[in-house]
This record gives structure tokens, sequence and C-alpha cells, in this order.
């Protein structure tokens, strides 16, 4: 993880954002280094300053959370993204996630959970609003919602064990301390977990992780 992290906050209505802002002041480790009130002033920040983190609202004027997050990948920015929603909504959250979020926080606790998720997110790990991933695991037949004919039945003890870990949202460097092996180990499990479950895409496999951790 970076000495410090710098973060831009892009949120149509002034009391949360200034409420997100000013808990991230709080703590040494964390640089807000922009705030805006609609996606084109965010995407504008974001290509001027380069933060390691976007906060950005779904809902947005002139350009919603999406459309600031296509256009980055377009041109191609690093910085790192959190959405920030009202809507505990389950195709929001795969949208959001094709679209390459590192993380996912409803409103209702964003006050409490910004700091943790901004300083899981840089140090690669994701974190998705605790309330979004436990109503995602307790929905009946989500099984059914992975890539083809997927299933975690295909893995060995190991990568069932390692998936279980992801779902946690634990980094690789993580997992391999956990189960005291190298963290390239773990990488080329997750490669080998992807095969065989026909996983393609920067996030699909913790989307596999968060959707079935009950069948494994």
């Amino acid at each position: 993880m970076v000495d410090v992290i710098r973060i831009l906050i892009a949120d149509d209505h002034p009391v949360v954002r200034r409420g997100l802002c000013a808990i991230l002041n709080e703590d040494a480790g964390l640089q807000l280094v922009g705030e805006a009130g609609d996606g084109e002033a965010a995407l504008s920040i974001i290509r001027k300053l380069y933060p390691d983190i976007a906060v950005l609202d779904i809902d947005m004027p002139k350009m919603d959370g999406f459309a600031v997050a296509r256009e980055m990948g377009r041109l191609g920015l690093a910085t790192k993204i959190i959405f920030l929603t009202l809507h505990n909504d389950e195709d929001l959250f795969r949208a959001a996630l094709e679209l390459g979020a590192q993380g996912y926080i409803l409103k209702d606790s964003a006050m409490e959970e910004i700091g943790v998720a901004v300083k899981a997110v840089a140090g690669g790990r994701p974190y998705f609003s605790s309330a979004m991933t436990a109503r995602l695991w307790q929905q009946p037949g989500m099984a059914s919602a992975a890539p083809g004919e997927a299933s975690a039945g295909a893995l060995t003890p190991t990568e069932r064990r390692i998936l279980h870990e992801i779902a946690a949202g634990k980094s690789s460097k993580e997992i391999g301390a956990e189960l005291s092996i190298h963290y390239r180990t773990v990488e080329n499990h997750r490669t080998n977990i992807c095969r065989k479950l026909g996983l393609e895409g920067a996030n699909a496999l913790v989307r596999f992780a968060l959707q079935n951790k009950p069948n494994f």
C-alpha cells in the first residue's frame, strides 16, 4: 500500500460529500485531493490529479458514476474505483463489478465503512458493503448466476479454501500467509480456478466467490 492514499470524493449531495470528506480528513494516512458534485467535474479532477482512489456516486448529474468509470477505462486511467449508492440492487452491483469497481458501498453505511473501504482497495483487496454481500449470499439460486455451468465442485480442497478467502475480501498475500504458501502460488491457484470455472475478466473470480460462497 502507498504511504498516503490520495482520494477523490464525487457525490452530488453536499451533506453526504462533506460528511465523507470530514471522516477521511481525520486519518493521517488518507489525503483528500478533490471533491466534485457531478461526473464531469469528477472526471476532470481524476485526469488532472490521478488520485489513487475515486469514490463515485452512481447517481450524479452530467455523467453518472458508471459513465465516469467507462470513460476512465477508455482513457486507461489507473485510479481505482469505489462506487457509492443508495440502491441495494443486485443488477447495479453486477454492473459495477463489470466496470472494474474494486469497492461498492451503500450510503446508509458509508460513514462507518468509507475509511476501511479505501484502505482495503488501496491495498489490492475488494471491499463491498456488508449489507450488500449479506443480501447476495442469502438470495436463493445465486449459484445459477455464475457464468456457464461453472461449479465449485470441480475445484480441489485447496482451491475451494482459496475461493472462500477471496469471498472474505483477502488479497493473495494475505491468503498465502494464512495457508503458509507463497503469494505467487496463490496467484497460480487463482488462474487455475478461473480456467476450471470458465471465468474471464478482472473481477469475475471475486463475483463468483461472493455469489457462490454457500456452495464451497
